[in-house]
């Protein structure tokens, strides 16, 4: 396939920046584009290109995939990255980029078709001895059957949509009363949300934990592991805190899991980075959960443990090379945690929260990293995922990670909007969290927003906030008295020439 030269990422955010790094490390040339909502963004700054692609919402900007695939033509562009979200699980798109004589930067169409449907999914993973979720192997249509079915599973049972994710199309049913409503709801949702109201029955674990492997795959049939990521700390169905290793995985079980992780990656021919995910019970029997064929948001906690790039190794996949490493050579160092910094209130639901970020500053020290797609003085969009950064420790040991990670969280300063550091504080501090027996259930059954209101809390709060606006107004001050106007014209119109 030759090296690639030239790279669009067809996404936005932290994401674009992540992959915009790693690729100028390598010599490689950058495109961005951006909403006309996002005409200020950290990634179009940091891009050598940057095209405007459309109006703000998505449909009519980041998901037109043919449009993209146009500008690359133009630009002479070698690669697309996805990043994770619009396009990157789209079999579709992946086709017609390869189709346009360029290299998408992930899996094959048929990869990311196979995975991107649950019972296909199940289908594949079953032609190898992994331990899969007591349930129904096809989509289920008569509502007496499934009844029959359900019974025979043993309530309580989850409906879940074959073409699901992130919580949508997903119903618990606790006793033949309730199936037939809320099977119809799950299916309409399924229908709403994916336009393909398949759903199918499950057994339902009462007390999961989520916990998800990394693989990562060449093009010549080589693919391994990087360990382990738990994910159990979950507000509606979606992550808000990632570790990695899990605390609770004895070597046993982590080498049957990243066995059965490698078999699910080898049962679609896969080949790039991607996530095994498994659900595992009180008993710490691990199910198959379903595979997602892009980077994830969580990678961070697997590059501090095992000191592997996943976006260098996937461009390096992309261009045909083989794996550098075998998994005897994969080792796990020290521990990290990652709390994504979400433009929310904890204290209101976990509602999307938009406004200006009045004053924005990052925490620094040793093993701090911030992976991060906004800057003081700009505007949180309504149209998009509200994360606006992920926040990431690292230590030797796990107790050290989460008192690192509570430092950073207690420097990290925000005003104008709600997030959700402060609901990331609380439990880091749980004495749940702390066990590793925590599940799904966490906020379910350990919080509530008056936790986070205590009157001493929100003092120290508003001190740290009036602080931490004097300082950088004085900062400011200083540094505009000594810019010239020569130079601030200059950075503009830098800007300015990159945009096409």
């Amino acid at each position: 396939m030759g090296k690639i030269k030239k790279i669009l990422i067809a996404n936005r955010g932290e994401i674009t920046l992540r992959v915009i790094r790693t690729a100028k490390e390598m010599g490689i040339k950058t495109v961005a584009i951006y909403s006309e909502a996002d005409r200020n963004a950290l990634h179009v700054k940091f891009a050598d290109e940057a095209v405007c692609i459309g109006p703000p919402p998505s449909s009519e900007s980041y998901l037109l995939g043919d449009k993209i695939i146009k500008i690359c033509k133009q630009l002479n562009v070698d690669a697309i990255h996805p990043g994770y979200g619009f396009l990157s699980e789209n079999a579709e798109f992946s086709k017609n980029v390869t189709e346009a004589g360029l290299i998408f930067i992930g899996p094959s169409p048929e990869a990311i078709e196979v995975m991107g449907s649950k019972l296909a999914a199940k289908a594949a993973v079953s032609k190898y001895d992994i331990p899969m979720v007591p349930g129904t192997d096809k989509a289920i249509t008569d509502i007496s059957e499934a009844k029959k079915l359900a019974k025979e599973i043993g309530y309580p049972i989850l409906i879940k949509a074959s073409a699901g994710g992130g919580g949508k199309g997903m119903r618990i049913v606790e006793s033949d009363n309730d199936f037939e409503d809320q099977m119809n709801r799950a299916i309409s949702e399924a229908q709403s949300a994916f336009g393909d109201g398949s759903v199918f029955i499950e057994k339902y674990i009462t007390s999961p934990k989520h916990i998800e492997f990394q693989i990562i795959g060449d093009q010549h049939g080589n693919i391994v592991h990087l360990y382990d990521r738990e994910c159990s700390i979950q507000r509606r169905h979606q992550k808000v805190i990632e570790e990695a290793p899990s605390p609770i995985l004895t070597d046993k079980i982590r080498k049957e899991m990243g066995e059965a992780a490698v078999d699910v990656a080898k049962s679609c021919d896969y080949f790039g980075a991607g996530t095994v995910e498994f659900i595992m019970d009180e008993n710490l029997n691990f199910f198959f959960l379903e595979m997602n064929t892009r980077l994830q948001v969580e990678h961070p906690v697997t590059e501090e443990i095992t000191g592997i790039d996943l976006v260098r190794q996937q461009i390096k996949i992309a261009e045909g090379e083989k794996l550098e490493f075998q998994q005897e050579d994969i080792k796990m160092r020290g521990h990290s945690i990652e709390c994504r910094v979400y433009a929310e209130d904890p204290a209101n639901n976990f509602l999307p929260d938009i406004g200006t970020l009045k004053t924005y500053i990052l925490p620094q020290g040793p093993g701090v990293r911030v992976d991060n797609g906004f800057e003081e003085g700009m505007n949180i969009p309504i149209y998009y995922d509200p994360m606006i950064a992920k926040l990431v420790s690292y230590a030797e040991n796990r107790e050290l990670a989460i008192n690192r990670m509570i430092r950073a969280i207690e420097e990290y300063t925000i005003t104008g909007i709600q997030t959700t550091l402060p609901f990331c504080k609380y439990a880091l501090n749980h004495e749940e969290f702390r066990s590793g027996k925590f599940d799904t259930n966490f906020v379910k059954n350990h919080f509530s927003p008056e936790k986070l209101n205590s009157p001493i809390n929100k003092n120290m709060e508003n001190l740290a906030s009036i602080l931490a606006v004097k300082f950088v107004s004085d900062t400011k001050h200083k540094t505009t008295s000594n810019n010239t106007t020569n130079v601030k014209s200059r950075s503009t119109n830098k800007w300015k020439s990159r945009r096409y």
